[in-house]
């Protein structure tokens, strides 16, 4: 899956405090790792999971997830499961995901 979006490939990001955002990313990076092509380093990291393309960017005290459906991906899903992963790496934290879709 390429990075450009496209009417095809809908696309969504919300963006969550975290007092560890690098922890946050390798650690989603390191489970997904093990049945999806996976790339991260201590800023960022990118899955490409089988609805789409994750992109997972540190901030200072923040995380940005950046998703990439495939054509007809079912985003709510796509969302949750990205969600609902990030919330089982996290230590003590409870996240606050607002997702905004970008018109197609």
């Amino acid at each position: 899956m390429t990075d450009t979006p496209s009417i095809d490939h809908p696309v969504s990001t919300a963006t969550i405090a975290t007092v560890e955002p690098a922890r946050i990313i390798a650690r989603l990076c390191k489970h997904w790792g093990h049945k999806f092509a996976v790339t991260h380093d201590d800023a960022q990291g990118r899955i490409e999971l089988p609805l789409g393309l994750c992109r997972l960017t540190a901030g200072d005290g923040h995380l940005t997830a950046r998703l990439q459906g495939v054509p007809g991906a079912d985003m709510a899903r796509f969302e949750q499961v990205v969600a609902e992963h990030a919330q089982r790496m996290a230590r003590g934290e409870t996240y606050a995901w607002d997702w905004q879709r970008e018109p197609a």
